[in-house]
């Protein structure tokens, strides 16, 4: 059985099927932007054990040491992004979300029962973490 090549499939496109076949990738790409587009995040919200701890502005770079059952989570904030740079839990997998700097994204570290969220201008249309 003979391999068929890509260029054998072109005998059987038609100039309305090139057209149409480009205009369905253009409308998706489209679409694709329109949806996923998230508004910048203007502030970060950090939560211990399920309480509001601190609601900052993002334009300020600093450090903060929240205490927790495990021990001390440190979250960053610095040119508009937040991070939660260290962490006692076990896995650090709030550490290894990184920067956050889209409004709506979130770290949560279990263990520790520290998280943050970042939040923009506008309230979100849908909250994430309950959906």
């Amino acid at each position: 059985m003979a391999k068929s090549s890509w260029r054998e499939w072109l005998h059987f496109m038609l100039p309305g099927d090139a057209l149409l076949f480009l205009s369905l990738l253009l409308l998706w790409g489209l679409v694709t932007s329109l949806c996923w587009s998230q508004e910048q995040a203007t502030r970060v919200k950090i939560f211990q054990d399920g309480q509001l701890f601190a609601e900052l502005d993002l334009a300020a770079a600093r450090t903060l040491a929240i205490a927790g059952p495990l021990g001390n989570t440190v979250v960053e904030i610095a040119a508009g992004r937040a991070r939660i740079a260290s962490d006692p839990s076990p896995r650090q997998y709030c550490v290894r979300a990184g920067w956050l700097t889209q409004a709506g994204q979130s770290a949560i570290c279990l263990p520790n029962r520290t998280s943050i969220q970042l939040s923009g201008n506008r309230p979100p249309a849908y909250d994430s973490l309950n959906y």
